[in-house]
């Protein structure tokens, strides 16, 4: 396997919350895997901590359950967001990058890898079939990624 640099990913969710806990599987995946340089974390929610993390990282990706986007899984890059704009409990994706950007001088790149899911409104802490097949064709993707230093939208 080809070394990408220092990479972070995160991966949120409730996974209470059946496939909104895509994010923390995709986390529990890649725990298994074996990438140099790569660092795992996993949360519900992100917050204004997060950058001081992201900020030591050449590139974060976020992974999170998508309730409405494309099938299997978006991936796409983020431009960082210096406002703050996010509530005491929860922040979003660019503006933890942003904040990692504004306070640590940090120049990581970071994207979104949202993972389409289908059952959110139960509780239950499993995955639907149709977002387990999503989350199989996200971690192939994550994977050629990591090994060809190829981050490309999709």
């Amino acid at each position: 396997m080809t070394s990408v640099g220092k990479v972070l990913l995160i991966g949120f969710g409730n996974p209470g919350r059946l496939d909104d806990g895509l994010g923390p599987a995709l986390a529990e995946i890649f725990e298994e895997k074996s990438f140099p340089g790569l660092t795992i974390d996993s949360n519900y929610q992100l917050s204004v901590e997060d950058a001081a993390a992201v900020a030591e990282n050449d590139i974060v990706i976020f992974a999170d359950a998508s309730i409405n986007g494309t099938e299997p899984f978006s991936f796409q890059k983020l431009t960082p967001k210096a406002s703050l704009t996010f509530s005491t409990h929860s922040i979003e994706p660019d503006n933890v990058l942003g904040l990692a950007h504004e306070l640590f001088k940090a120049k990581t790149e970071g994207y979104i890898l949202g993972i389409r899911g289908y059952d959110f409104d139960e509780f239950g802490q499993f995955l639907s079939e149709k977002a387990k097949n999503n989350l199989n064709d996200a971690v192939l993707f994550l994977e050629q990624a990591l090994n060809t230093n190829n981050f490309k939208e999709k």
